[in-house]
């Protein structure tokens, strides 16, 4: 297969909330009370509401930028590529880089729209949630129809309200949420025991994805002192088989066979690792009475979940043992791990390395998360011009250099000044 003939789906990108998105969705009596964008006088942009603050760090929007001025710094949109807060320069950039579609996780909500809920005001901080859903499905996906698959929050302090907005989104056509990893890592329940039956039930009835992220269960790490955030990075993905065990072991598929989960940015080398242990486990330490129900842990892997990968030449080669069908891309813009935009030269490196056959790869670039999140990716793009070559061909114009932040700063003025 050529470059050209590569098409690209990401289930894992991220997007920097616009600063007019509450604004434009709350409704009119909410919106004083609402999330506020506000700049501060360094620059540094940040969301309020109820009295917190949530910010970007410079690792969560480093696209252009040259590696030298990477960190965890708070920024200012100012200072970003307008792909990371632009949906119309996103799809610039997805065209520069060949990616047809792209599922965006949020940046200003939390990590699964964790920093939205607790709240002193519930109400007012679920009418904030089906906002921030409105803008995932009505204005991100709804501008650029084919070329976004929305991802929605939950107000997840309610699981009665959680059922609720599911409903809501399912019948704006939205197939996957967010959801959080480690839920006790973030002070909510577990899935030992039945709290998020209700959750999971509507979730399996209604065909929608529990897409979860690596980021809470960070907290689940005791990190010793003197450690470097190298430390943290590396050791990330190993959490996505922490969020698999307890989902397993939880009898979570015993009771919701048919509930369907995504992983991202934990990548996909654990997975044959903690399947092997796994079915060892089942008969090996028969005498603790787990119950899972009657399917393995392989079989359930291979069933209701989907693991996604950014760069990782090794593991393709294993790909056999967990299933050609669970495996997916990702590239992960604008964040410091992203592929962009040289994604298609850098993943085709690896396929040749592993010796891919043509039709794993169009199962691991676009087929296996199309089926899985139920989005037909020709349904407003031809096949023909859904290839890396053909939106390529509509970007030939985009800069995509290394940029640096004072130049950025210096066109952001110039643009708000006309």
């Amino acid at each position: 297969m050529q470059i050209d003939d590569l098409i690209l789906v990401s289930i894992d990108d991220h997007v920097i909330e616009p600063p007019d998105l509450f604004e434009n969705h709350l409704p009119l009596k909410y919106r004083d009370q609402g999330p506020k964008f506000e700049r501060l006088s360094n620059g540094v942009d940040q969301w309020v509401f109820q009295g917190e603050v949530m910010g970007t760090v410079g690792l969560g929007a480093t696209a252009s930028w040259p590696r030298d001025e990477w960190n965890f710094d708070p920024v200012g949109l100012a200072e970003m590529r307008p792909g990371c807060y632009d949906i119309h320069q996103r799809v610039r950039d997805m065209d520069a880089n060949g990616v047809l579609a792209s599922l965006n996780f949020g940046t200003a909500v939390g990590f699964a729209g964790a920093w939205l809920a607790g709240k002193p005001d519930l109400h007012l901080a679920q009418i904030a949630v089906s906002a921030y859903n409105d803008w995932q499905i009505d204005e991100l996906a709804g501008s650029y129809p084919g070329r976004f698959i929305p991802l929605c929050a939950l107000p997840l302090w309610d699981t009665d309200a959680c059922v609720l907005e599911l409903e809501r989104i399912a019948a704006k056509g939205c197939t996957a949420i967010t959801f959080p990893e480690t839920p006790y890592a973030n002070g909510l329940p577990s899935f030992y025991g039945d709290h998020w039956d209700g959750v999971f039930e509507a979730c399996e009835r209604l065909g929608i994805v529990v897409s979860m992220h690596i980021g809470g269960a960070f907290n689940l790490l005791s990190r010793p002192e003197g450690a470097p955030p190298d430390q943290l990075i590396v050791l990330a993905a190993q959490l996505s088989g922490v969020a698999f065990t307890d989902l397993v072991t939880s009898g979570t598929f015993r009771k919701f066979p048919g509930l369907k989960v995504a992983l991202s940015e934990g990548g996909i080398g654990w997975v044959p690792f903690m399947l092997d242990r796994m079915d060892k486990h089942m008969w090996n330490q028969s005498w603790t009475g787990l119950d899972i129900g009657a399917a393995s842990a392989t079989e359930i892997w291979q069933k209701n979940f989907l693991g996604c990968f950014i760069t990782e030449p090794t593991n393709l080669r294993l790909v056999d043992r967990m299933g050609e069908h669970t495996v997916a891309w990702e590239c992960d813009y604008p964040h410091s791990d992203s592929t962009w935009p040289s994604s298609p030269e850098k993943l085709m490196a690896e396929f040749v390395e592993a010796g891919t056959t043509d039709g794993l790869i169009h199962k691991i670039t676009w087929e296996n998360a199309c089926a899985f999140y139920n989005w037909d990716p020709f349904r407003h793009t031809s096949r023909e011009q859904a290839t890396v070559g053909a939106l390529r061909a509509l970007a030939t114009d985009v800069d995509t250099s290394e940029t640096r932040k004072a130049e950025y700063r210096e066109r952001y003025v110039t643009a708000a000044r006309g």
